[in-house]
Order: structure tokens, then C-alpha cells, then sequence
């Protein structure tokens, strides 16, 4: 080795000659460090600048062992996750020297192998944007890129991104670097780092070729990435994501999830493949739970089963039957049987004097409110204490007495109630209402009628028992009647898009004679039944009944359902809107841009389409003269775009408490609204203080619409602070009629259903949205836009929209037989486990409780014995469960 000392001082020289430009200081500490290395670090140090000596021979045999020596070097150095690797920190100062040779090199495999080493040198020394580790990666060998270290590989993606865009713009070719790609994402993919293997795909615009590289390892957790990363990519690459998901699912058979996917995507064709695709009889059942829940149509045909009796069990879970049996099985478990008066709501005896005192007057509006305190906190439960009292020898009896202690289109109401407390038990329902049926008050047959929808609202038969009753009455003389059947059509058959119903209620539409309130209310009928289908005929029907109003019309208070009407046939659809909210813009400026703003929120409902939200806080920004309506459903829309994940929702609520502190009052008048959308049965703690704020403004709209959303965002949730809150109310607005009356109906939705109940549109771990649920939500939402003339006039009913959202908050677990099973589950806080390393605990603070179990906003359930399979990944609503083969009892 007598060499050895002059390729040493070479190397000094040349370290010297790199240093020159610095300053002194920095020079003598540089000195001070060497003399600090260990003694194998000199060793190694010296031993690599050898090599690097050595590469530059121009003996081939020579070259290959140096760089062969140097590879091994660079490869087994092992190094803290802080501090680069100590042959990358020595080999630094000879990246110039080693880039300088590799230029003057013959092709050569030597050439090749120091290419490789180039580049990942290049990763600790490129300059930032050369990409110069992918250009010499690219000239290296063909070889296995993984041994260079997960860094590395890191490294070269986020260059081949950066390259990709290049190219991209200059049109040239990419197709080295998509095999360089598919080396990678391999590399990912068998190594836990499914997140990064899809950011690259998509980076490169290439995410098909995932389904061929993901295996039964690790496809759920690349679908998970999928999934949750879908709400945030901008359309049309959201959903391409999705139908990768799908495919990824469908390959591995993994058929609840893809059926879960094929109903966020609304693709029936999805759906029906699934439904093909599985043989096994229990998950087909399991599938109809899943869509039933989903609320949308579905026909089960002789494609799917051949046999007649199965399709029978599959549409009957469908039609969601069984739904009210399981309610009730539930309300057993959890012993709230007990039929409640609006009294036991209201809790009189809890608020300190002065309220008591006036509270004994029996007036019609009170009496009104305890009408709905009593259909919400009983609904479901077929019994309470005002309207199915067994009637005594008397031949009135008491169901009577409580009908008639309400004045006219109170009348209404209350013999809709009697749906309500019914509801979803088609055969005793419609057997109960029947005697309303024949009392000569049109207000109270109009009920009747709305009772008959609201107890067959989310189920479906196949003798239409609702369409036979309420189509006669749909063109009676009298408008409180048939505004009474064309509701109960509307509630019954959301999302059915049945075309006989569309052929009775279109003509109205068109009728000359017809009184405004009845065109307004055929077309939100109209628009649930047809709810997100884009129809063109009743689209076109709205918008011409819209053309036909007189100025003086446009004016009322109940014209703005009609734009609303059109809004909900394009829910969440996104640019099929684009035509119609064209046309719209030939209206009469009236309702031109009230039009405008209600056809965009609805399109984009549930997206959480960050450019829509922008545009929609553009319109409330403005500030105008008083006459302006159309800031209110911007407000509302604001809320219906950004409800679709957590971040967009909580961002939202920041941007509407700017609104309340800078914007016009009628936009003051929706924020209320728009928070109780936002987190509708989920009492967030800083949305309801402020709501509790508003709820004492000085202008009683503002504080109307506080209340009223206090209840919504309490709904079924028996949350005890915003009962107090509402207790203190009852006190403090006790001779305000009106804001009593609204104080009510918040108690009675705190309450829905003794706490069973949620209006929350969205299911299946927050991931599915529920059309027909956003769409009554919304259209009540859009009737309290004007409290005073809709929901406080004659137009109270309005409220029982919301039964279209309302649907047990529980578990139930079912047997093979569907018979109820009780199992331990453990119930608690959802825990996100997108990307996260290993197998994260999916749930936190948890209880466990045998099942059925009541499921708050936010929380997950999981199954505490091994000795039953889940056929639903996510469990929520009703769970087939099928004995584990493999379980044995301990001893």
C-alpha cells in the first residue's frame, strides 16, 4: 500500500480547494473536526476517499471494485433518523469530482454503476429543483431501487412528481419514468406505505394501474387512503379515486364496502353488480339493510335471484319493513316504553317563578306547541298521552277533546301527529288515522291525509297503500286538503321517483287556478320525490310554473319553496345543475339570484367543494338594500356544502361567526340556521353557546331561528345543557308568545323520540349522505328563512319535514334468522386511522354494553366476541352476525 499516502494528500488538496470561498473561522473549526474523528471514522474516511481516487482509474478491473466497495459502503451504513449516513457526509466534498469524471466516461456498466451512486449522493447534495437524483437514477442501471433505502426511494417520487409536471407541459414522453413509478409504488406497497404508493400515482395521473398492485395484505388500507382522501381532491379526480376503491373492493370481494362506495357514487349499475356478483344469501340481506338505511329505491329483479322467495325477504328489508319492530325492541332494551306528556318535557316545576304563572292559560298557539312537544318526543312509539288515549264510554272520547283544543289549520297539525307518534307501523298507523277520515273539517281530513304520509315516510309497499288514499284528494276543492295529500305524497314517496305520481302532481303545476300555497307545495313534493335524479320533465315544469307568477306573487313568503323544489332534484349531482341555473337566469330579477344561489347549494350539497364555498361567502359579503332575499340560502348553502367532512365543517362555523359579526340582518337571520345544519344531533359545545347567545338578540328573528336551531343541533340527544338553556328560555320569553312557541319545538326536538332518534343525514361511519334526510332538512331549513309568515302562520305542518330525517340511532344485531341477538359491543369516540402505521386501536374510551346500543354523533362501535363475524364492516343500524367457525369456548 505505498500509494496510500498520495491519494490522501490528494484528497486534502482537493477538499481544500472546495473549501477556499469560506470564510477563516469556519476553516480552522473544519480542522478542529477532523482531528475530533474516532479512529474508524479516519479510517473510513481515508478508506473512502481511496475509492473515490480509485474510480477515476483508468483500469476498468480497478474502477469496478472501487465502486462496487463504495456501494457496499454506502449501503450497510446504518444511520440515526437525525444525522445523514457518515459515507454520504465523507463522499460530500467529491460529488464535484465524481459528477466532473461521470461526464467524461465511454458507456460503459461502470459508467452505469456510478450513475447510480450519483444519484444518491444527489440526495443529500443536489442543489434544491436540479432533480439531478432522478437524471442520473434514469442513466443507471435497471436494478432494484429499494436497496438504496426507504429515503432514497421517498426522494426519487417526489422528483419523478416535479419531472412528471415538466414534461407534462412540454407533451413529451414519460415513459422511463412511469416504469421507474411502477418500481416504486411497488416498493411502497410492500413495505406499509400505501398512502405514498397513491400520492405518487396520482401525482402522475396514472392511479389504474393500483388494482394490479395492491394484494389481500394491504387493499383495505389502500382503500381507507382512497376513501378518506376523496373529500378533498377537486372534481372530477374525487370520484376516479372512489371507482378505483371500487374495483380495488370489488377484486378482493370485499362486497359491503363496495356496495358502501356504489351508493356514495349514486351508481345503480355498481350496485346491481355487487348484488350479482355475491351468492351468499346472508350478505345479499345484509347489502338491503345497507340500502334501505341509505333510503334510496332499488328493485330487486330475477337478474339478481331467481328465487321468488328470496327476492321477497331482499325487497322487504328494502322497503324497510322490519324497521319499526327493531325501534321498538330497542325502546324495550332501553325501558323508555313509557308514553310521555309535553309536561314531563317542559319540566315546569324546574324554573323559578314568574313563568308557572302564565303558563295555566289554555291558548290555541300553546296548545299548538304541545302538539309538536308531544309527535316528536313520542314519535315512533304508537302511544302517548294526548291523541291515542283509549276513548272512554263517551262516544267523543279524550282523542277528541285534545283535536279540538286546537283551532283550524291547528287541526291540521294535530291529526298529522297522530302519523308522527305512528310512524314507520304502516298497518296499526293507517287504522288509526282512518277515523279522520270522515269528520266534515277539511282541517282535519287536510291531517289526516299528511298523517298518512308521515307513517309511511321511508317505507315502502308494494300496494302503495299511501298513493291509494291521498291520490283522490290531490285535486279536492279545498287548498288546506290537498295541500294535505300533495305533503303526504311528497314525505311517503322521497326518492321513489315514481312517474304515476309525477303525472297527477306536474298539471297542478301548471294550473292557472291553482292558489300559490298548493303550487309551492307540489313542487318541494315534486322535488323530494325526484330528489338528486336530475328529471328533466318536472324541471321543466318547475320553471314554468316559476315564469307564470305575477310580480305580487314573487313576493310571498311561500314562493321560495319553488325554487327549492328545482334545487332538490339536482342534490349533490354538481354540474348537471349548469343548464338549469342558465335558464334561471331569465327570471324575474325578483327571484332571479335567490334562484341562482338555491339551485348552487343544492347541486353542491355534501361535496364540500371548496370553490363553491368561496363563491356563496362572496354573495354574503355584500352588503344591500333591504329588499334582498337570496343571502339566505347562500348562508344556508354554505353550511350544505361544507357538512361533508370534519375540516370543512369546522371552518365553515369560523366563517359564519364572521358573518354575525360584520353581515346584513337577514344574513344574521340564516347563520343560526346554517350552525344548526352543521351540527344537526351533534351539541358541539362552541356552537351552542353560540346559539345561546343569539337566542337572546335583540331582533327576534335572530333569536327565533337561535332557538329553533338549538333544538335541531340537540335533536334526539336529550343533551341536559340545552335543556336547561331551554327551561331558562321558557322563563324569559313567557309573554312572548311567538318565541315561546319556537322555545317549544326545540324542547320537543331536544327530545325526539325519548332520545332514540337522530336527524343526522349522514350514516355508515359519516361517510354516506341520505338524500331524502338533507332534503327535508333543507326544506325546512328554507321555510324558517321566513319564521314569522310560514312557520308561525298557517304553514306550522312544515315542520313535519323533518321526519323525512329522522331514523333510529342505534346498533342492532340480528341473527342469521333476522331475529334480534344480543352481544357485547364495545361502544366509543371514532378514532381516524387513515395512514397510520401498524393497527391502531380504531376507537377510544370505550364502554361495552350488550347490544342494542344506542350510537352518539361521533361515536364507532366494534364487536367485543370472537364468536360471531360482523357482515357489515361499519357497525350502525342493522348487523347480520354469523357464527365464527372457528371459535372455541375457553374451558
Amino acid at each position: 500500500m505505498t500509494t496510500d499516502p498520495n491519494p490522501k494528500n490528494d484528497g486534502n488538496r482537493e477538499e481544500a480547494s472546495l473549501k477556499v470561498p469560506s470564510k477563516d473561522p469556519k476553516k480552522k473549526k473544519d480542522e478542529k473536526k477532523e482531528e475530533d474523528l474516532s479512529d474508524e471514522d479516519l479510517a473510513l474516511k481515508q478508506q473512502l476517499e481511496l475509492y473515490v481516487e480509485r474510480v477515476q482509474d483508468p483500469d476498468p478491473g480497478l474502477q469496478k471494485v472501487a465502486l462496487e466497495s463504495m456501494r457496499q459502503e454506502i449501503r450497510t451504513s446504518t444511520s440515526s433518523m437525525t444525522s445523514v449516513p457518515k459515507p454520504l457526509k465523507f463522499l460530500r466534498p467529491h460529488y464535484g469530482t465524481l459528477k466532473a469524471y461521470y461526464e467524461t466516461m465511454n458507456d460503459s456498466p461502470e459508467k452505469k454503476f456510478l450513475a447510480d451512486i450519483l444519484s444518491v449522493l444527489a440526495l443529500t447534495m443536489s442543489a434544491e429543483g436540479e432533480r439531478e437524483s432522478l437524471k442520473y437514477r434514469l442513466s443507471g442501471s435497471v436494478g432494484d431501487i429499494g436497496s438504496w433505502g426507504h429515503e432514497y426511494v421517498r426522494n426519487l417520487a417526489g422528483e419523478i412528481a416535479q419531472e412528471f409536471a415538466k414534461r407534462q407541459m412540454e407533451e413529451a414522453l414519460v415513459d422511463d419514468l412511469m416504469e421507474l413509478v411502477t418500481q416504486i409504488v411497488v416498493f411502497h406497497l410492500k413495505h406499509n406505505a400505501e398512502p405514498e404508493a397513491v400520492d405518487l400515482l396520482m401525482e402522475v395521473e396514472d392511479l389504474d394501474t393500483l388494482v394490479e398492485h395492491v394484494d389481500a395484505t394491504n387493499y383495505k388500507r389502500t382503500c381507507l387512503y382512497l376513501t378518506s382522501s376523496a373529500s378533498y381532491l377537486p372534481g372530477p379526480d374525487d370520484m376516479l379515486v372512489l371507482d378505483i376503491a371500487y374495483m380495488i373492493y370489488f377484486k378482493f370481494e370485499e362486497y359491503p364496502s363496495a356496495l358502501r362506495i356504489a351508493l356514495y357514487l349514486d351508481n345503480m349499475q355498481y350496485v346491481k353488480q355487487v348484488f350479482t356478483s355475491c351468492d351468499d344469501p346472508l350478505h345479499r340481506k345484509q347489502f338491503c339493510y345497507i340500502i334501505a338505511r341509505h333510503g334510496v329505491t332499488f328493485e330487486i329483479d330475477e337478474e339478481i335471484t331467481a328465487d321468488e322467495d328470496e327476492r321477497e325477504v331482499l325487497q322487504e328489508i328494502i322497503y324497510n319493513t322490519k324497521l319499526t319492530e327493531g325501534y321498538l325492541t330497542l325502546a324495550r332494551d332501553i325501558e323508555v316504553m313509557e308514553p310521555k306528556s309535553p309536561e314531563d318535557i317542559y319540566k315546569v316545576h324546574l324554573i323559578d317563578g314568574r313563568a308557572s304563572a302564565g303558563a295555566s292559560v289554555d291558548s290555541a298557539r300553546q296548545n299548538l306547541a304541545a302538539t309538536f312537544v308531544n309527535a316528536f318526543v313520542n314519535a315512533g312509539f304508537g302511544q302517548d298521552k294526548l291523541m291515542t288515549v283509549p276513548s272512554e264510554a263517551s262516544s267523543g272520547g279524550s282523542t277528541g277533546s285534545w283535536l279540538f283544543k286546537n283551532k283550524e289549520h291547528g287541526k291540521a297539525s294535530a291529526a298529522a301527529s297522530l302519523g308522527m307518534i305512528l310512524l314507520w307501523d304502516v298497518d296499526s298507523g293507517l287504522a288509526q288515522i282512518d277515523k279522520y277520515f270522515h269528520s266534515n273539517d277539511n282541517h282535519v281530513i287536510a291531517g289526516a291525509l299528511l298523517g298518512v304520509g308521515i307513517v309511511n315516510c321511508g317505507i315502502k309497499n308494494d300496494c302503495d297503500p299511501a298513493l291509494a288514499l291521498l291520490g283522490d284528494y290531490i285535486d279536492k276543492e279545498d287548498s288546506t286538503v290537498r295541500i294535505g295529500a300533495i305533503m303526504g305524497l311528497g314525505l311517503a314517496y322521497a326518492g321513489a321517483q315514481n312517474e304515476q305520481i309525477r303525472k297527477k302532481l306536474s298539471p297542478i303545476l301548471g294550473d292557472a287556478k291553482a292558489p300559490l300555497d298548493v303550487i309551492a307545495f307540489t313542487a318541494i313534493s315534486l322535488g323530494l320525490i325526484y330528489v338528486g335524479s336530475c328529471n328533466e320533465e318536472v324541471a321543466q315544469a318547475i320553471i314554468f310554473a316559476l315564469m307564470d307568477r305575477s310580480d305580487s306573487e314573487l313576493g310571498e313568503p311561500l314562493t321560495r319553496l319553488l325554487p327549492l323544489g328545482l334545487g332538490l332534484l339536482y342534490l349533490g349531482k354538481q354540474e348537471s345543475v349548469e343548464a338549469t341555473s342558465e335558464v334561471s337566469k331569465t327570471f324575474n330579477e325578483k327571484i332571479r339570484k335567490y334562484c341562482d344561489m338555491t339551485l348552487l347549494s343544492c347541486a353542491y350539497a355534501g361535496t364540500g367543494n371548496v370553490l363553491k364555498v368561496q363563491q356563496l361567502l362572496g354573495q354574503c359579503a355584500q352588503h344591500l338594500e333591504k329588499g334582498e332575499i337570496h343571502q339566505g340560502p347562500a348562508v344556508l348553502g354554505i353550511a350544505m356544502v361544507a357538512m361533508a367532512e370534519e375540516l370543512g365543517l369546522e371552518m365553515a362555523i369560523r366563517s359564519l361567526e364572521h358573518l354575525l359579526q360584520y353581515g346584513e340582518q337577514n344574513i344574521r337571520r340564516a347563520v343560526p340556521l346554517a350552525l344548526g345544519l352543521l351540527c344537526i344531533s351533534n351539541p358541539k359545545v362552541n356552537v351552542m353557546d353560540t346559539l345561546s347567545r343569539l337566542s337572546h338578540d335583540t331582533d327576534s328573528e335572530v333569536a327565533m331561528a337561535a332557538i329553533i336551531s338549538l333544538g335541531l343541533i340537540g335533536a334526539g340527544t336529550n343533551n341536559a345543557r340545552i335543556a336547561g338553556m331551554l327551561r331558562n328560555l321558557s322563563s324569559y320569553y313567557y309573554k312572548e308568545a311567538s318565541l315561546l312557541f319556537c322555545v317549544r319545538i326545540a324542547q320537543g326536538l331536544v327530545h325526539l323520540g325519548k332520545g332514540l332518534l337522530t336527524l343526522a343525514p349522514y350514516h355508515s361511519d359519516r361517510f354516506l349522505l341520505s338524500p331524502a334526510a338533507l332534503a327535508g332538512l333543507v326544506t325546512f331549513l328554507h321555510a324558517c328563512l321566513d319564521m314569522k309568515s310560514i312557520i308561525l302562520g298557517k304553514y306550522h305542518y312544515v315542520l313535519y319535514f323533518l321526519v323525512l330525517a329522522m331514523q333510529p340511532r342505534m346498533l342492532m344485531t340480528v341473527d342469521e334468522n333476522l331475529k334480534a341477538l344480543s352481544v357485547p359491543v364495545r361502544v366509543g369516540q371514532a378514532v381516524d386511522v387513515v395512514g397510520q402505521a401498524g393497527r391502531p386501536k380504531t376507537i377510544t374510551g370505550f364502554q361495552t354494553h350488550s347490544t342494542p346500543v344506542l350510537l352518539a354523533a361521533g361515536d364507532r362501535a366494534e364487536l367485543a366476541t370472537e364468536k360471531y363475524i360482523p357482515l357489515s364492516p361499519i357497525l350502525e343500524g342493522f348487523v347480520i352476525l354469523r357464527e365464527n367457525p372457528e371459535y372455541r369456548e375457553d374451558r
